[in-house]
């Protein structure tokens, strides 16, 4: 071969190497199981553990909110029957060595609310309570027969003025605990790290959605716009942590009476379409009288559909393989696991969202 024939050979193995991006050694795959109301494991979401082979599960075991009399409390709003399914008996084999293969990672989420103004005294108590709740919660809801857990995950939108307390109470649960730390990574504490600091945590988990105020642009969807997903990502140098990533795969509508936002509600795919009409982009205005998800909708209400489609979710893998630095392992979690969401991306759709990473 000619010394150009080779020079064009070596520019092409580097060009196809490029187009690849920052490709990850081993990728963990894992879901977010993130319920509020009374469940039980469908089959279609255990043929997705099972099929995607899924090795993780973030569960969230109660939020941590502010109490005007007792202060900051963990508040438990599922009976967290992660182990209850609504299936035939003869998937019983299959749900017992799909979930026996899965590692459970009890999540909290603490709303900001509860931090603000907390004492060092108040924060050790709580510290102290969400580690014992977690224990308790642990033995008595998941399968006796399986090891401990050993992570701990805590879900904060922490802000500069409750920084210290965040981090003051994940200090605490590590010391108490001796579990691996991880906790949630908005985008703008990402990017804005020197202002926003690095939490006292073993890892994080970047989430890539609700990049965006809900209520702030009636024209933009809120949970993935992956250009302002790449503003944050863009000239920010390698995180002092180990980064994993969290992506979207739900989707929402906002409800609005007489102009004033109401709440949102999740309908099944197409639930809704005779009792609809599309406005504009997003948009949709209530036909007929409605009962859903303990709302009631009026003729004349307004609803915002939000959500995120298979090629946005490509696009948003090639960006953060473009400006997150490889690491030897990653951990890939998707927001979250719900048979509804199963119904809007088939199974080669969330296997991509897994691969498109490993090298």
């Amino acid at each position: 071969m000619s010394v150009s024939r080779l020079l064009a050979a070596a520019l092409l193995l580097t060009m196809s190497f490029l187009s690849c991006g920052n490709r990850h050694g081993h990728v963990e795959k894992a879901f977010y199981y993130w319920k509020n109301n009374g469940y039980s494991l469908s089959h279609d979401e255990l043929m997705c553990l099972k099929n995607q082979g899924i090795t993780k599960l973030y569960v969230k075991f109660f939020e941590v909110e502010p109490d005007a009399i007792l202060g900051q409390v963990p508040v438990a709003k599922s009976e967290l029957h992660i182990w209850n399914y609504s299936f035939s008996r003869d998937a019983d084999t299959v749900f017992k060595s799909t979930m026996k293969a899965l590692e459970i990672i009890p999540t909290v989420y603490i709303r900001n609310e509860a931090l603000s103004g907390a004492s060092s005294g108040r924060l050790d108590t709580l510290a102290d309570n969400i580690y014992f709740l977690l224990g308790k919660l642990y033995k008595e809801h998941i399968d006796r027969t399986r090891p401990d857990f050993k992570e701990i995950q805590l879900d904060c939108d922490w802000t500069g003025s409750t920084r210290e307390n965040y981090f003051y109470l994940l200090r605490k649960i590590k010391a108490m605990s001796g579990k691996t730390i991880s906790c949630t990574l908005r985008l703008y504490p990402y990017k804005y790290r020197d202002k926003m600091g690095i939490p006292p945590a073993d890892k994080v988990v970047l989430m890539c959605y609700n990049l965006t105020n809900p209520l702030s642009d009636e024209n933009k969807n809120s949970i993935l716009d992956n250009r302002e997903l790449e503003l944050y990502l863009a000239n920010t140098t390698k995180y002092p942590l180990h980064l994993d990533l969290a992506l979207p795969v739900f989707s929402w509508m906002q409800v609005w009476k007489n102009n004033q936002f109401s709440g949102v509600i999740t309908p099944k795919p197409h639930e809704l379409d005779s009792v609809i009409k599309p406005v504009k982009p997003l948009w949709y205005e209530v036909t007929s009288d409605k009962e859903l998800d303990n709302t009631y909708l009026r003729t004349g209400d307004k609803l915002k559909a939000e959500g995120v489609a298979a090629n946005d979710l490509k696009e948003t893998v090639a960006l953060l393989n473009r400006y997150i630095p490889a690491d030897t392992s990653l951990t890939v979690i998707l927001f979250h696991l719900d048979k509804n969401n199963l119904t809007l991306f088939d199974n080669e759709t969330l296997t991509g969202l897994f691969t498109g990473f490993g090298r």
